[in-house]
């Protein structure tokens, strides 16, 4: 009985641990702002299986962060065909009444959807992202990061 137990627990973690997730990481930005012309780039592995895929930004900010809003561009090259994909996210972070819109406390998350796309084992992808805001530091943003799921 007791061997029962430890396998079906095994099987219950093995299955946990089975997520669509292809890819998942945060770069930090500067501690004194992120500048315009600081590019974060992601160079994502080849993917195991073919199949469509959602990416979505992930982004962490804190209470100095002076906007409602960051506009991000997001660019998506597809190796090794060097296809790119240019994406202009603008996610609401704070409303109109002052609140931050993401989860948190002092630190805010945030996961923005870019786009979905085909991929093909064995195919690779490079994004870059970097801020378009007219402000050229920006504060108050912590970290920037690219998940990748499979759909």
């Amino acid at each position: 009985m007791r061997k029962a137990a430890y396998t079906l627990l095994i099987y219950i973690l093995v299955l946990s641990a089975c997520g669509n997730r292809a890819y998942d990481r945060y770069e930090h930005t500067p501690i004194g702002g992120w500048e315009k012309n600081d590019t974060l780039t992601f160079h994502v592995p080849k993917m195991a299986k073919t199949g469509v895929y959602k990416e979505d930004l992930g982004l962490r900010i804190d209470n100095s962060f002076p906007f409602m809003r960051l506009t991000l561009i997001v660019e998506t090259t597809i190796i090794p065909y060097f296809h790119v994909l240019r994406d202009t996210v603008t996610p609401e972070l704070v409303n109109a009444h002052g609140r931050y819109t993401g989860n948190g406390i002092s630190h805010f998350q945030y996961t923005v959807p870019v786009r979905e796309f085909h991929l093909k084992e064995g195919d690779s992808l490079r994004i870059s992202i970097r801020h378009d805001m007219k402000r050229e530091i920006m504060p108050g943003i912590s970290d920037v990061g690219i998940i990748l799921s499979r759909r």
